[in-house]
């Protein structure tokens, strides 16, 4: 079940074959020959990038650059307050989506899922095909397939409840699923997790969108600053990615740090992302 045109995820396919091309290739490709290896005409290209994030080939390149982390964690720092993190709920705002959240209670996350249906469903996105899970609460996950492939995600997504019942129901995730990928509307989460990941994924909540932090930073505004390691492993274990803005997270020296759908997707992420927010 889609919940836009298939042409969004042959956007990232496309867009993922230029990563590679860029890498080998160096940053300075002129249209003409990156559209050439890709197959493409330079006007197609052109038009296929611009309709996709909005800006032209030749400006998306810059944010595509290895080196684009170092140069936003200068230019797009962003500092964390703790008291943003506070508590276990709250509400926030990404990249003009409105986004309400609600966490379950310790005890529901020590059970493991027992007693929860998690509904799921495969959607193509911005960034490639994506399976989404949710309650009748909202979003629980969301996880992208292009470097891990189906069955990997899937496992993966299942591993996290593993006393949920699962039943597969695009319809009735279909509704939030287009709020979060349109950009429109409101969407819901319901967070499962332990308490302090918890609020290292409500601290992910306040970085503006086309603006990044550390993971210090984060465990900061946690109130765990010793923790880092620990704060590490909680961004790298949310379940819901780009509403839940785990890419956002840099190491201090400005490397993009792991991201656990695959470095190329948090690339295209912060690119896609820095490109709309200077276009």
């Amino acid at each position: 079940m889609n919940t836009q045109a298939p042409e969004q995820g042959y956007h990232f396919n496309v867009m993922r074959r230029a990563i590679d091309l860029i890498d080998e290739g160096g940053e300075n490709l002129a249209l003409e020959d990156l559209a050439a290896q890709m197959d493409m005409s330079p006007a197609h290209f052109q038009r296929l990038f611009s309709r996709w994030v909005g800006v032209s080939p030749k400006k998306y390149q810059q944010y595509l650059k290895l080196g684009h982390a170092k140069s936003m964690l200068r230019e797009r720092f962003t500092t964390l307050e703790t008291s943003h993190a506070v508590g276990l709920s709250g509400s926030g705002r990404l990249h003009d989506l409105f986004v309400r959240w609600e966490a379950m209670s310790p005890g529901e996350y020590a059970r493991n899922g027992q007693d929860v249906t998690v509904y799921w469903g495969w959607f193509d996105s911005p960034f490639g095909l994506s399976l989404v899970m949710g309650t009748e609460k909202g979003i629980c996950g969301i996880a992208f397939a292009s470097e891990t492939g189906t069955e990997a995600a899937m496992e993966d997504m299942r591993s996290r409840w593993p006393k949920a019942e699962y039943v597969e129901d695009p319809m009735l995730l279909r509704p939030l699923v287009l709020a979060a990928y349109d950009q429109k509307g409101e969407t819901a989460l319901h967070m499962i997790g332990s308490p302090l990941q918890i609020k290292v994924w409500e601290a992910l909540l306040q970085i503006p969108s086309g603006q990044v932090t550390t993971y210090s930073e984060i465990a900061d505004a946690v109130g765990k600053p010793k923790a880092v390691r620990a704060v590490g492993t909680a961004v790298g274990r949310n379940p819901v990615s780009w509403l839940i803005p785990c890419h956002r997270a840099l190491r201090k020296s400005g490397e993009l740090g792991g991201y656990h759908w695959g470095l190329p997707v948090k690339r295209a992420l912060l690119a896609y992302e820095s490109a709309r927010s200077d276009a």
